[in-house]
């Protein structure tokens, strides 16, 4: 189920961090993170960065709407490192969104199981029964009448699972292709950013924090 056609943004490749072990990149809205299937589909960000760093390795993975920080390692060690700590659940990760509608709350926590939605895949949807666990926390950093924007920082990470969190909550992420309509809909990207990240290196063990602004 391709949703709009995949016409992926020229930008080049906007490097936040570099070392022997790791490199930190700032992916742009519409740029997939991996290939896709059939060869219209091959121009990613994986391939972007090796063709600087060639032996860049993935560690995890931005929906192809969503912007912002993403790290990948540049030796199996860190590559097995990192990975680890996605798994483990000891990153942490911060995104900006804005919603629909004017959220009233100042702050609060989704913890709705996720499962992909099979017959309208790669849309996802909550299933108490079958789904895995997904929690998300939420801060407003600003409301109007018409939206507002919020902070996300998710402490398990299942697909859509902020797109389809703030949709349960009842205030879908602006421009959101497979989860908005109407108005909500009708916005130039994903209004969904991923704004840090927070890794322990590969090597040293010690804490780094990488940031990338919000370009909306």
């Amino acid at each position: 189920m391709e949703i709009t056609p995949y016409a992926p943004p020229n930008d080049p490749l906007e490097i936040l961090h570099e070392d022997h072990e790791i490199v930190v990149v700032n992916k742009p809205s519409g740029l997939l993170s991996v290939p896709g299937r059939g060869e219209h589909l091959a121009d990613c960000l994986i391939s972007r960065v090796q063709a600087v760093f060639p032996q860049a390795l993935l560690v995890h993975r931005l929906d192809r709407d969503t912007s912002g920080v993403m790290v990948f390692g540049l030796t199996p060690h860190a590559q097995r490192s990192l990975s680890m700590q996605f798994e483990k659940r000891t990153t942490k990760k911060s995104y900006i969104a804005r919603v629909d509608g004017r959220i009233a709350e100042k702050t609060g926590t989704v913890d709705l199981p996720l499962i992909v939605d099979w017959p309208n895949r790669p849309r996802q949807m909550v299933d108490h029964e079958n789904g895995k666990e997904a929690i998300t926390n939420w801060r407003v950093l600003k409301a109007s009448d018409v939206e507002t924007r919020v902070r996300l920082t998710p402490k398990t990470g299942r697909s859509h699972q902020l797109r389809v969190h703030m949709l349960a909550l009842g205030h879908v992420i602006l421009g959101d292709p497979l989860y908005a309509t109407g108005a909500a809909a009708d916005h130039p990207r994903l209004m969904l950013h991923s704004e840090e990240l927070r890794i322990n290196h590969p090597e040293s063990g010690k804490g780094m924090s990488f940031r990338a602004k919000a370009p909306f």
